[in-house]
């Protein structure tokens, strides 16, 4: 199917030594409502090219002191004139001739004496082409411009305002701990606790969102070293305890003496912490939580397994895809983005793992991921 044109839009360089060649297709071009500029020498098509840059040649093949194959050697030479397509037109039909025009970066071949129809139909389809390219260079330069747009708002967002809402949620955390609600009343608690809450979680999404875009933009390498997974984990399940007595919690760790793994430690603590958290959200009051570490065919397998609600196969087709963006609410409706998951796996598959899960609505899930281990 031939791309719709606007002819008038295009101008058409037509090069020929013999005048009446020349007339001849500027008449019929002009009556398509093309434009048109004419040479009438290789070296004057050259000098036109330069300084008109026309969308489309007419070169003819021979003639004297510098052929069309010349000339077309000479513009695809120059990265400015390299893309504009060239049609010979010749008296030349052997195969080795229409060989050295394809090798020379002709785009089409029309014989003479040529076919008024034929001719016309080859030109419009390489302006079609040339309409298409110019389309998609536009749509590729506006998508830039939106990915590049929509990356500094992320990092903006994520990065500007994750220094004040750490700030606040600091502050917030002194006063829990200097203000018990026997100094001011269980309502008042209540509602600190709340804002206290709410502020880690706001602040764990900005930490998430700001490694997000990193993660995207290529900006975040897999800095690789060794490590002492027990020890890590042990460290993360410290400071979520705290959290996950608050909806009285346990959470178990059935770990290895000891396993070393090789990869990023930031990224692996990353992964941890989310799934940590959201077994913590998806966990009912008075819930059991299990860490398991295992050594699986050259790879440490890092698991966190809930009581909790679980995800329907309808969820379960969602999560883990960009495109659907599934998020749910926690069992006293947390609020969550769904994009920790995300940034989850794509951690895990940069140090050479991969994230994975089974759920069974109202049973609970198990969520794992692999890191290699060290060699």
């Amino acid at each position: 199917m031939i791309m719709k044109i606007t002819p008038s839009e295009y101008r058409i360089l037509i090069v020929d030594d013999v005048t009446s060649n020349v007339l001849l297709l500027k008449v019929l071009l002009t009556n398509e409502k093309f434009k048109t500029i004419t040479a009438n020498s290789g070296r004057q098509a050259i000098e036109l090219v330069e300084k008109e840059h026309p969308d489309l040649i007419l070169l003819d093949v021979m003639m004297p002191e510098m052929n069309g194959f010349e000339v077309a050697h000479y513009l695809k030479k120059d990265p400015v004139t390299a893309e504009i397509p060239i049609i010979f037109l010749t008296a030349l039909n052997a195969t080795s001739d229409v060989v050295k025009g394809f090798q020379e970066g002709g785009n089409d071949f029309i014989s003479k004496p040529f076919n008024k129809e034929e001719l016309i139909i080859r030109i419009t389809h390489q302006i079609s082409l040339v309409a298409a390219k110019r389309i998609i260079l536009a749509q590729t330069e506006e998508l830039q411009k939106t990915i590049m747009g929509r990356d500094k708002l992320y990092s903006v967002i994520a990065h500007d305002l994750r220094s004040p809402v750490g700030s606040i949620k600091m502050v917030l955390n002194m006063l829990i701990l200097n203000l018990p609600s026997s100094k001011i009343g269980t309502e008042m608690y209540e509602l600190l606790t709340m804002a206290n809450q709410t502020t880690e979680d706001v602040f764990s999404l900005l930490d998430n969102l700001l490694k997000w875009t990193k993660s995207q933009i290529g900006r975040m390498k897999v800095v690789y070293q060794d490590i002492d997974v027990v020890e890590v984990i042990e460290g993360v399940v410290e400071v979520f305890s705290m959290v996950a007595a608050a909806k009285k919690i346990n959470i178990h760790s059935q770990l290895p003496d000891e396993l070393i793994a090789h990869g990023d430690i930031d990224m692996v603590k990353t992964v941890i912490r989310n799934l940590l958290s959201n077994a913590i959200k998806f966990s009912n009051e008075g819930a059991d939580i299990w860490v398991i570490v295992e050594a699986e065919n050259d790879m440490a397998v890092i698991s966190v397994k809930d009581q909790g609600c679980g995800i329907d196969e309808e969820g379960q087709k969602k999560l883990l895809h960009t495109d659907t963006h599934f998020s749910t609410f926690g069992t006293n409706n947390e609020e969550g983005s769904g994009l920790g998951l995300l940034l989850c796996k794509d951690f895990a598959q940069k140090n050479g793992g991969d994230l994975w899960f089974v759920s069974a609505k109202g049973k609970g899930s198990t969520f794992s991921f692999s890191v290699p281990l060290k060699k």
